[in-house]
């Protein structure tokens, strides 16, 4: 039918408040989801709920409305009758929440600036739900740049981190954003698709506990009914309890929380906690055994199955593809600190190493190596928390490793100390008040089997396979020492 010849009633189109109400005006027409609509056939009437994107109005009949649902878009066509649609069309603000219900058609042309080129809507009914403020915060479309676009032409909005999280739920609507949280997703389910696949149990440990799971002041204190208590920094302490119950191999995903003072582009106060336990047969490298094998299949899964975000992502926040081999490379703390001072970097042979000397190594790795994810293995026992358990050919030295990508930490392992009496010695040393971990301690004076674990932060995943730069980026809500809301 030409546009020319399409009528519209008063009830066609309005303002609605109710889904029952629009529902009823829309009656006929078959919910279609926008990244969908190539699949119905042509002339199919479909109905689809989503935000306005852009409208544009070609003279006082004629309106082309763009509707984004998620990340994809559709153009909508508002013609003919007495005009009444197409002028309530020009006056619906930028990311207004409205009911399309049209029937599809084949555009002359591609459609330049949707996700959806081939088709198109020819709108029927046209219904809004919800009405946004004309003058937004922040636009999804400023919002959407990357920083090369704002450089190249400097009467483009930049959008800046702060006034990003102030508003994030708009800063959520671009597509690069909707791609890094889809990604989060698949590497959380393939995490833990992996270990339920090599014998893992999943558990949930308590967040609320009488002492500090890790030493030290980065911790958020309480009272728990009249007690003094903290949120956990780590289900480790619990984690190495299941282990003694008898479950053998363990993981968890859930909330981790450190007080954190270092207001910098990786540090976040609460985070996703990807981690697991496991019993030990001959040495703890059988922690690295199962970290080479679940990360490499983490790697693989994204680059195979999520082209079309990474690309989404690219488009914003451009990155090289991840370097890393197919059987992980593991070089000794030694070794890692020997390639340091070869090249310069002076560096504590027996102290933990700083920011910029991970970098440094991850830089000489990449060089002599040929790939970007590496494990560092047997940390000087100084550095490492009280649950490790030393190297028993030196036990300077410990039974733990630390993982990189792009040069930057993501995982933390090692062996447990499972002998109560070592166990209390080394935290009374480093400082735990021993009552507060009493129960953890006498955990293991009932029988435990030698046992290790790991665990990394889900955010930090994210931000370091596609080269995010801040890992603010890669948390929906992110909380930092300086952020509380929204």
């Amino acid at each position: 039918m030409d546009s020319g010849e399409e009528r519209h009633g008063e009830g066609d189109y309005g303002d609605v408040i109710t889904m029952e109400a629009v529902g009823k005006l829309q009656a006929g027409y078959a919910w279609a989801d926008v990244a969908s609509l190539e699949s119905p056939a042509e002339g199919a009437r479909v109905r689809v709920r989503g935000a306005v994107a852009a409208v544009r109005a070609v003279g006082r009949r004629v309106a082309f409305l763009v509707v984004r649902q998620g990340a994809a878009t559709v153009q909508c066509v508002v013609a003919g009758g007495g005009g009444g649609m197409a002028r309530f069309t020009a006056g619906l603000s930028r990311e207004s929440v409205v009911d399309v219900a049209g029937v599809v058609s084949r555009p002359r042309e591609p459609v330049r600036g949707t996700t959806q080129q081939l088709v198109e809507i020819r709108v029927e009914k046209l219904h809004c739900l919800s009405r946004a403020v004309p003058n937004l915060p922040i636009s999804v479309d400023d919002a959407a740049r990357s920083d090369e676009d704002v450089a190249r032409a400097k009467a483009l909005v930049h959008v800046g981190q702060d006034k990003r999280l102030d508003y994030r739920v708009i800063d959520l609507r671009t597509a690069a954003n909707h791609a890094i949280f889809r990604i989060q997703c698949q590497v959380e389910n393939v995490f833990r698709q992996v270990l339920l696949s090599e014998g893992f149990v999943g558990i949930h440990t308590p967040k609320l506990i009488g002492g500090a799971s890790e030493g030290g002041a980065a911790v958020f204190k309480l009272s728990y009914n009249g007690q003094p208590a903290c949120l956990a920094q780590s289900p480790q302490l619990h984690k190495q309890m299941a282990i003694c119950g008898g479950f053998g191999w363990v993981f968890e995903v859930g909330p981790v929380f450190r007080a954190e003072g270092s207001d910098t582009h990786r540090h976040l106060c609460e985070f996703i906690g990807l981690d697991a336990e496991m019993t030990l047969r001959d040495h703890y490298t059988e922690l690295c055994d199962v970290v080479d094998k679940l990360f490499v299949a983490v790697f693989d899964h994204l680059n195979n199955a999520c082209a079309g975000e990474l690309e989404a992502i690219q488009r914003q926040y451009p990155f090289k593809p991840l370097k890393y081999s197919r059987t992980t490379l593991r070089l000794d703390y030694d070794q890692g600190i020997k390639m340091l001072q070869e090249a310069g970097v002076h560096v504590d042979a027996m102290g933990d190493l700083t920011t910029e000397a991970e970098k440094k190594l991850g830089e000489l790795v990449r060089e002599r190596y040929g790939t970007e994810f590496f494990m560092l293995c047997r940390y000087p026992s100084a550095v490492r928390p009280f649950y490790t358990m030393p190297c028993s050919d030196d036990p300077r030295y410990s039974c733990s490793f630390d993982v990189f990508v792009r040069g930057e930490e993501i995982i933390s392992g090692a062996q447990r100390v499972h002998d109560p009496e070592l166990l209390a010695a080394q935290a009374m040393a480093r400082g735990v008040d021993a009552a507060s971990i009493a129960a953890y301690v006498d955990a293991f004076r009932y029988g435990a089997p030698p046992h290790g674990g790991f665990g990394v932060g889900l955010e930090r995943v994210v931000m370091l396979f596609c080269g995010l730069g801040n890992i603010r980026k890669t948390s929906l809500f992110p909380r930092d020492p300086k952020r509380l809301a929204p």
